[in-house]
């Protein structure tokens, strides 16, 4: 079987259809927090988005945390790149940009921090994967990994309503204990791997699917909201996301 579940031409067409991808980026946006702890615990000065297309977090940690970014993917549509640029008030040159192969591409510098979201789990092999990214990564740097949870509610809805999304990505990738042996296994050291977000539920391109399917999926959304403001922990029944990091 082969290691990717997706590739160029699933890319292309999935950020083509998608709307709502270019807005303005908040201070506190997702990941935000703790990603601004690690920049000051570690003093990190560079960073690298990996699969990061259209450069969310590139720019995010350019215009809040001022480190210097890199993003690669396979693939970049420049101009959607640099509409997000000019809606965070950026220009092109704020960010580099690398379109290459990852598995091919051997960077000429290293990084203090290597960045990930939503790329792993596209892979069945999950070690393989996290592996690539130390190739980018300085002795000491940071590897910083996000993957959905779809071994939650939101797995659920993911799989009943949006089987063919769902279909793309590796659920046993969705492991904490898989995840830190994986880093062990590399050498990894301090590795933390754990749920991250009260609760959501999302269906990627909304607006094509069915009534049903969006008015069961916001009265999940609601429902858990509503769960999760008088039980407020993260859980493997309810975290939208998991977060991995590690020390090289």
């Amino acid at each position: 079987m082969e290691n990717n579940l997706t590739d160029r031409a699933f890319w292309k067409s999935f950020w083509e259809s998608r709307k709502g991808l270019i807005f303005k980026l908040k201070p506190n946006y997702v990941f935000g927090d703790i990603l601004g702890n690690i920049i000051k615990e570690k003093g990190v000065k560079n960073a690298v988005e990996l699969g990061g297309f259209p450069g969310y977090y590139s720019i995010y940690l350019k215009k809040y945390k001022h480190i210097e970014t890199t993003l690669l993917d396979y693939f970049i549509h420049q101009g959607l790149v640099e509409q997000l640029l000019t809606a965070n008030d950026m220009q092109p040159c704020d960010i580099n940009i690398v379109e290459a192969d990852l598995f091919t591409y051997q960077p000429p510098a290293k990084f203090d921090m290597v960045l990930s979201f939503g790329l792993i789990e596209h892979f069945n092999d999950t070690k393989f994967i996290i592996n690539e990214h130390l190739k980018f990564l300085k002795p000491g740097g940071t590897l910083f990994i996000t993957l959905p949870n779809f071994k939650s509610v939101n797995g659920w809805v993911q799989k009943n309503f949006d089987k063919e999304n769902y279909d793309k990505h590796n659920i046993n990738s969705m492991d904490l204990a898989m995840l830190k042996q994986a880093c062990a296994d590399l050498g990894l050291k301090n590795t933390e791997a754990y749920y991250h977000g009260k609760f959501s539920v999302w269906l990627e391109n909304k607006s094509e699917q069915t009534g049903a399917a969006k008015l069961i999926t916001k009265a999940i959304w609601v429902a858990g909201k509503v769960f999760t403001k008088l039980i407020p922990v993260e859980s493997k029944a309810l975290s939208p996301y998991i977060v991995v990091k590690a020390t090289m």
